[in-house]
């Protein structure tokens, strides 16, 4: 019941949310709500699963299922670093000159509001919900921390290369998915919890992205004569004399 009472009032958040546009545009606001709600259907239904799913018999099975598959003293500690991939894959992009959505800065300031909006957001559910890991190990079960921030990584990733390549966009989300089957793998977590913990890490990354207007701020932007352009910081690697380096470039 916690977690129905939980779920219904963060619907009820981003339902409101989503609606703070200005207002003196009806027709684009309306056009741009439902943009967004169709944008965010996958994380809404990945997080109503999970909902409908925790507790479950069928949840019971599937953790027996899996562990039985892995063995019951399967252990690793990948899981736990598998979140900063796609962030490296992003700034990895950036330094090869791969075309994104963001200067590089603002990339920096979407990924640090996510994470922490979305970190907040995971420990106020694990607290209020108080479910117990299939482990037995404390009740801070749904949703699942590990998965939620994997998935607030490869969504930033996402967002930045969608329009551009999509092969490295949504090549974050294999790191994500692999990181909630080792949640449940490792008996951490229920398949609900990963499923909750995947909608809300993506969920709070599109609404950050979604609202990112409200916080255009990048000192490396300047604007001559009403053009804006942008302070760019390149790294190039060297190789001389048998000698490997890199060489760093600020231009004003």
């Amino acid at each position: 019941m916690k977690i129905v009472i939980c779920f219904l009032l963060f619907c009820v958040f981003t339902v409101k949310s989503q609606t703070l546009e200005v207002k003196n545009d009806s027709l684009k606001n309306i056009k741009t709500e439902k943009t967004f709600l169709k944008q965010t259907t996958v994380s809404r239904i990945l997080i109503g699963s999970g909902v409908i799913l925790s507790g479950t018999a069928l949840e019971n099975s599937i953790q027996r299922d899996v562990r039985n598959m892995v063995g019951s003293d399967f252990t690793t500690t990948i899981d736990d670093h598998l979140w900063k991939v796609p962030l490296v894959q992003m700034y990895s992009a950036d330094l090869l000159g791969v075309e994104s959505k963001n200067h590089w800065f603002d990339q920096s300031k979407n990924a640090f509001i996510s994470h922490t909006l979305n970190k907040y957001a995971t420990n106020a559910f694990k607290g209020l919900i108080g479910k117990e890991r299939p482990s037995g190990y404390n009740n801070a079960s749904f949703p699942s921390g590990h998965t939620s921030k994997a998935f607030t990584s490869a969504t930033i990733l996402y967002e930045e290369f969608k329009d551009t390549n999509p092969w490295l966009a949504y090549s974050g989300y294999v790191f994500a998915s692999t990181t909630g089957f080792l949640r449940i793998a490792k008996n951490a977590h229920y398949l609900s919890d990963v499923l909750a913990g995947a909608g809300l890490g993506i969920l709070i990354t599109k609404l950050v992205y979604h609202f990112d207007y409200l916080f255009d701020w990048n000192p490396f932007k300047k604007k001559e004569d009403g053009v804006e352009s942008l302070t760019t910081f390149n790294i190039a690697p060297t190789y001389n004399n048998q000698t490997i380096g890199l060489t760093a470039i600020l231009q004003f």
